[in-house]
This record gives C-alpha cells, structure tokens and sequence, in this order.
C-alpha cells in the first residue's frame, strides 16, 4: 500500500498538471473564455488521468507482487498444460 500511495500521489500531480495545460489550452481560442468552460475542461481532463492513472497503477502492483497468479489459478493451470 506504501507504494501505491506513492505512485498516486506522482500521478495526481500529473493529473494536476494535465488539467491547467487543458485550461490553458481551452483559453488560447477565445477572447473571454467562460468560468464555466474552464472549470469543466480541468475537472474533465484531471479525472480522466487521475482515474487512468489509478487503474493502470493497481494493475503495474498487482502484477508484480503476485495477486493476479493468485486471482486466476485455472488460467495459469492451462497454460502449463499446453
């Protein structure tokens, strides 16, 4: 749980960052961008990374600390069958 605690924390700041380039890319068009629009564009896309992020995350440390061999036996099994 350290690790993934870590890795989050790394990877919202990323989203964080993700979400002021959208903003500021969403002003770039317009003369007086709307408060609304700003604020959806930054909810939008840091959720959209902060969720990716977290999926890809629990996947990465399931893989290597062995919950996933543990999860699927059976699919494992067949493998060394053939």
């Amino acid at each position: 749980m350290h690790r993934f605690g870590r890795m989050f924390r790394l990877l919202a700041l990323l989203s964080i960052a993700i979400a002021a380039v959208a903003v500021f890319l969403a002003t770039q068009g317009e003369e007086s961008p709307a408060v609304h629009s700003m604020i959806a564009a930054a909810l939008a896309a840091g959720f959209a990374v902060l969720l990716g992020s977290a999926v890809m995350t629990i996947v990465l440390l399931g893989a290597r600390s062995g919950h996933n061999e543990i999860a699927t036996p059976q699919i494992h099994e067949e493998g060394k069958d053939e």
